[in-house]
């Protein structure tokens, strides 16, 4: 179930890269909030302040990383145009078979979504989410995808596999930068230890760890300038950036 070689290579590239909604809060007090990021706009952002983006922002980098090594790639998403939106990458094998691929949920590795292929199975499979098994049903035109966390539970996401068209996929990009719902952080780390891939998030004044041996609640720091230093030390964001985006969602009483 795993990708092929060329298509982990680019995505390797992104193992350091949280899934973040503070740039867009950013933007807003910048007043660049109505602005489409272009790919180079989001590198310049990394490379001076450690921002990576949300999830269509990380769709539309990998995509980008993936056609400039010739790998065929295309748009999904699930409830475009809402607050739930969702967006990922199917990309195209050099065995000409799709590979789910999805930063923004912190996947640690793409999945193969071709039910032609032989090595496709539906079968739990470990390895391909933190803190998770992963079992993929596919009829090629969509995928439902199980979560099974220790102890047994379970949720589930649908997604189509059919390519979005992409000026669409741009618009509804645009609105989820314009919506500010609330503050989100989410990255896979690897243990030093035992190599382990744990999944730390931070929501709204709260911070847990998943990994494979259950889920833990991190303590609540009291006051903003304390999250802005772990939330920086956790996910490379420069701490002013933090600060500057935790002001702008507790202004909106989002936090």
């Amino acid at each position: 179930m795993r990708a092929t070689e060329e298509i982990l290579r680019i995505w390797r590239k992104f193992d350091s890269f949280p899934m973040e909604t503070l740039t867009k809060a950013w933007l807003h007090v910048l007043g660049e909030a109505e602005l489409p990021r272009s790919v180079d706009r989001m590198r310049e952002h990394r490379e001076q302040y450690g921002t990576s983006g949300n999830c269509f922002d990380l769709a539309f980098w990998l995509m980008d990383e993936l056609r400039s090594a010739g790998i065929t790639c295309y748009p999904v998403g699930k409830k475009l145009g809402t607050s739930q939106a969702h967006a990922a990458v199917v990309a195209i094998g050099s065995d000409d078979r799709r590979y789910f691929c999805d930063l923004g949920d912190q996947w640690i590795q793409p999945i193969l979504v071709d039910p032609r292929a032989e090595a496709y199975t539906e079968e739990p499979q470990s390895g391909f989410f933190p803190a998770a098994q992963i079992a993929v049903s596919s009829d090629g035109q969509q995928a439902n995808i199980r979560y099974i966390r220790p102890g047994g539970k379970e949720s589930q996401a649908m997604f189509s596999l059919e390519p979005c068209n992409e000026s669409e996929f741009r618009e509804a990009a645009l609105d989820a930068q314009m919506r500010l719902r609330k503050p989100l952080v989410e990255r896979r780390m690897r243990v030093c230890t035992n190599g382990r891939i744990i999944h730390w998030e931070y929501e709204s004044g709260h911070a847990q760890i998943s990994s494979d041996r259950g889920l833990y609640h991190e303590s609540d720091p009291l006051d903003t300038e304390t999250w802005a230093q772990r939330i920086s030390r956790r996910s490379g964001i420069h701490e002013e950036i933090v600060r500057t985006a935790l002001e702008q969602y507790e202004t909106r009483g989002l936090l």
